[in-house]
């Protein structure tokens, strides 16, 4: 027999027999949610970068700080010669101390420069909170792709079981034609598309088997495995009320959401970066003072010492433009700043408005694939015993039976749009509802 033939051979005899083959899916190592989502907040580039960010953002907060403080410093030298020293205004050689020692301590303070360092500070805190709420929506970011990955396994995991009712119901199809055809009452052709049904649901179900595989790799993949994972499903996953008002979860996100505040504290820090940058026009005072040593012997004792203070008082009368430019740009800055807090609040809202679009049309899909499910099945019940009387065909079977199956598949559908429309959803508020 030739491998083609043979392979037909084969197929035909599992379409005869029933048989679906075995899958070794179930063991596979399990991950609940909220392991999942743990395990992908630990290993996610973006958030290592985010908290970089945010570190980033209190060094600099605190280098602001750190202009208020005075500066010190201490330096100290010593050197060692000859006996005798070269006179370089006679030429002889004159006798004189081979050693020479040193040391210096001095400090310096600016007493008045504007407020330009507090608007740097406070420029400064505004960062920080612009890095934590960027890191604050990066965590519902990855939360609501981990979610993604979770609930997509778990929906290849239910559209896997729809596959697997509808080759036993293939089956089932199959028995009333072989009870009707040893009765005379049904034909050739009747055998043979049920046989056809049969393969092509078991065909449907190595499918949704290779789907559901790669869905579990791409989990394990989020969390930082490098094998499948099968997700547990833990918690009621029906459609639940939200505890906010439409109209207020549009205010909320235009708001508070995590995007929103990161961009309304850029605008902040951008214009207090005007504010620093025009106290250049500004003089600024500053005290200094210092401390002395030097002694010709290695000791403590003796030797000259000595002490300065000064005040200062620095104006650039022109420095080639740098002020004007320098307020320029920062002007500049702060305009596009704050059409990016405008441009994130519309997009927050807009954002918002979908994610609830797409939530109330999961939830009235749900009730409308739930509906359609019981219908089909009875219609499915009805269409066979009108068959098993001979008042309809085996055409009307197959059909009633992929109203089944469809039926099905769409409630699972909508079940889990639903459950990942409200993750956008809370994801975009930056709050779960």
């Amino acid at each position: 027999m030739r491998p083609r033939a043979r392979a037909r051979f084969v197929a035909c005899a599992v379409a005869g027999c029933g048989i679906v083959l075995p899958w070794n899916g179930a063991a596979q190592d399990a991950v609940t949610l909220e392991e999942a989502v743990q395990r992908a907040l630990i290993r996610s580039p973006q958030m290592a970068q985010q908290q970089q960010s945010v570190d980033n953002a209190y060094l600099s907060q605190k280098t602001a700080w750190g202009s208020f403080l005075p500066t010190v410093s201490v330096g100290g030298t010593g050197s060692l010669r000859s006996a005798n020293v070269l006179n370089d205004f006679t030429g002889q050689i004159v006798p004189g101390s081979s050693d020479s020692y040193s040391a210096n301590l001095s400090g310096s303070w600016t007493v008045f420069e504007g407020t330009r360092r507090f608007k740097e500070y406070g420029a400064a805190k505004s960062d920080v909170r612009a890095a934590e709420a960027r890191y604050a929506n990066q965590r519902y970011q990855v939360v609501l792709q981990t979610q993604n990955f979770f609930f997509n396994a778990l929906r290849q995991e239910d559209l896997l079981q729809v596959a697997r009712e509808r080759v036993d119901q293939a089956q089932q199809n199959m028995t009333i034609v072989r009870s009707r055809t040893m009765l005379g009452e049904a034909t050739i052709s009747d055998s043979l598309r049920a046989r056809l049904d049969v393969v092509n649901a078991e065909q449907a179900v190595l499918q949704f088997e290779t789907a559901l595989r790669a869905a579990r790799f791409a989990l394990g993949r989020q969390v930082g495995e490098r094998r499948p994972l099968a997700p547990v499903r833990d918690g009621n996953f029906d459609p639940r009320p939200l505890a906010l008002a439409d109209p207020e979860i549009l205010e909320l996100a235009e708001s508070v959401s995590p995007s929103v505040v990161a961009a309304a504290e850029a605008a902040d820090a951008a214009r207090l970066s005007v504010s620093a940058a025009k106290t250049v026009w500004i003089p600024s005072l500053r005290l200094s003072s210092g401390y002395g040593w030097n002694n010709q012997q290695f000791a403590l004792s003796g030797g000259n010492t000595s002490w300065n203070m000064s005040l200062s008082m620095s104006y650039p009368l022109f420095n080639g433009f740098q002020r004007e430019t320098g307020i320029d740009r920062a002007q500049f800055v702060y305009r596009v700043s704050t059409m990016q807090e405008d441009d994130a609040r519309l997009v927050a809202r807009e954002q918002a408005d979908a994610a609830l679009q797409n939530l109330r049309f999961a939830e009235q899909s749900i009730a409308v694939a739930q509906d359609a499910a019981r219908v089909a099945a009875e219609d499915l019940r009805v269409v066979r015993e009108r068959y098993g009387v001979g008042a309809a065909t085996i055409l009307d079977v197959l059909v009633s039976q992929a109203a089944v199956t469809q039926a099905d598949a769409d409630v699972v559908t909508a079940r889990y749009d639903y459950i990942l429309a409200r993750a956008e959803l809370e994801a975009i508020l930056g709050r779960e509802l």
